[in-house]
């Protein structure tokens, strides 16, 4: 990437007071005092800012980024994403702002999604499976059919409404990319339903796995042949072992997202 000659920020108009208020600009995203970072991986560090904005909590969430080479930075893939989805009606993160600094760092900043929670953490505190099987899948269903992937398509990276579990956001879509060569298209597609897959194994039955994929085939209008579920489950096979090596080189990448301050 080449080196910009001046710091970047972009602001939704709906966001732009709150953003004075708080004087954050492309530098305080990286220095601001009320920002709190809870994790750190190579990449990147995820970051959390708790405010009052017109009497109201506010959780803002920052994503910085390391510095890198590339068409794109990071951020802007990030947003790339989340504008694709947006394009095609699938329910994703509010976007509040993105931005570089001209040393080649990046970042995005979201606001929190008030009322939602990770739908894996749903369902390890009681929430049944079954509510959540015909919208997770249905949601998929959606962004294949709009020609996207995902990459990262876990149960928690969806978040559901907590009073409506049929109420979806989709999240972590930095990777979301359009699917624009037929000859890999149907690699992402197993790609993405194997990861599914795998992170409802120890939650779900065998029942409940092929019952997922069902009511996928059926909301995309198609049938999934019997290669295509014996290429998703030797999947979920790779994804399993490869898992195991992410936790012990990055034992910090699951952590969760700290509660916000009570009120």
């Amino acid at each position: 990437m080449s080196r910009q000659q001046r710091d970047s920020f972009r602001v939704q108009p709906e966001y732009q007071p709150l953003m004075r208020m708080l004087g954050i600009d492309a530098a305080a995203a990286f220095d601001h005092p009320q920002i709190i970072t809870w994790r750190k991986l190579g990449d990147r560090e995820n970051c959390t800012l708790d405010t009052l904005y017109q009497d109201k909590p506010l959780r803002l969430h920052i994503k910085r980024f390391r510095r890198t080479r590339g068409a794109l930075t990071p951020a802007e893939a990030e947003v790339a994403g989340i504008m694709s989805l947006n394009a095609h009606a699938i329910p994703t993160i509010p976007l509040v702002g993105w931005g570089a600094l001209r040393d080649g760092r990046s970042f995005v900043i979201s606001a929190d999604l008030a009322g939602y929670a990770d739908a894996e953490k749903l369902v390890q505190a009681g929430l049944p499976l079954e509510s959540l099987i015909n919208p997770t899948a249905d949601l998929a269903a959606k962004l294949h059919k709009a020609d996207l992937h995902h990459r990262d398509l876990y149960l928690c990276h969806f978040f559901a409404k907590k009073d409506d579990p049929s109420d979806l956001r989709l999240i972590d879509v930095a990777r979301v990319k359009r699917m624009s060569f037929a000859l890999t298209r149907n690699r992402w597609i197993v790609k993405d339903l194997a990861q599914f897959c795998y992170s409802i194994a120890s939650l779900a039955s065998i029942d409940q796995r092929q019952c997922w994929l069902g009511r996928y085939a059926e909301s995309r209008g198609i049938q999934l042949a019997p290669a295509m579920r014996r290429a998703i489950e030797r999947k979920v096979a790779w994804i399993a072992r490869h898992d195991q090596k992410l936790k012990k080189s990055q034992p910090t990448r699951n952590i969760s997202i700290p509660a916000p301050p009570a009120a």
